[in-house]
């Protein structure tokens, strides 16, 4: 996977401002694996997808993921902290096909995903991607629906990860999912944005180019910004 430098992360929050949060997580693969064709991308297993972004995110902003959450009893503020390496790295991979009910299965994409992304029924769309990805046309009972979706979720361990928690207020415990996509692209406008201050703030006081400011290394570029903003 190939490493992003400031003018990388720049260009693909750029390019990606304006695209649906698929698409962005699709971009940012793209951006790092220049050899892989962006069509191939949208047909990548939703755990593969989750596990190279997940190796983005730590070429990029390192290993730890700092964040907090609200309780949903009693809206006490938990904080909480993970590696993503391990979090990501000692799953299985995803198996491409399995039998469930007595039918095959594949496994979801980014390209099932966009497909009912405008779709605001979440059985109406359940439905939609299970068709999607039974090798074989029929309809779905409730029952199946559910057996189903399960098995599915265990072929592609990645596909959606959950995370537990548990209040030191009210003792309440629930699940909430990690959504490494969104995740990544938030800290790539935040450090995309601190960028481009920097380059205003230096051009301003030195004159120097856009290129020139981001050729600059971190620890040289905060004590140019200390001298101008001290």
């Amino acid at each position: 996977m190939k490493a992003l430098t400031n003018p990388d992360l720049l260009n693909l929050w750029e390019r990606g401002s304006g695209l649906h949060p698929i698409d962005r997580a699709l971009l940012a693969i793209a951006a790092a694996e220049p050899g892989e064709p962006y069509a191939e991308l949208a047909d990548w297993p939703l755990g593969r997808r989750n596990a190279a972004l997940a190796r983005l995110r730590r070429e990029c902003f390192g290993s730890a993921l700092e964040g907090w959450v609200a309780c949903p009893q009693c809206g006490e503020q938990l904080e909480f902290s993970l590696d993503v390496g391990m979090l990501f790295d000692e799953r299985s991979q995803a198996a491409t096909q399995l039998t469930a009910e007595g039918r095959r299965y594949r496994a979801l994409t980014s390209r099932d995903l966009a497909s009912v992304a405008a779709e605001i029924d979440e059985r109406a769309a359940a439905l939609q991607l299970l068709r999607q990805c039974s090798v074989e046309e029929h309809e779905f009972s409730t029952e199946e629906l559910e057996a189903v979706g399960e098995r599915l979720a265990k072929a592609d361990p990645l596909a959606e990860t959950m995370l537990e928690f548990a209040c030191v207020a009210c003792d309440q415990r629930w699940q909430q999912p990690l959504d490494i996509a969104a995740w990544l692209w938030t800290e790539i406008e935040a450090h995309a944005r601190r960028l481009l201050y920097d380059v205003h703030t230096l051009a301003a006081a030195y004159g120097w180019t856009e290129r020139e400011i981001l050729s600059l290394g971190e620890p040289r570029r905060a004590v140019y910004l200390d001298m101008v903003q001290g």
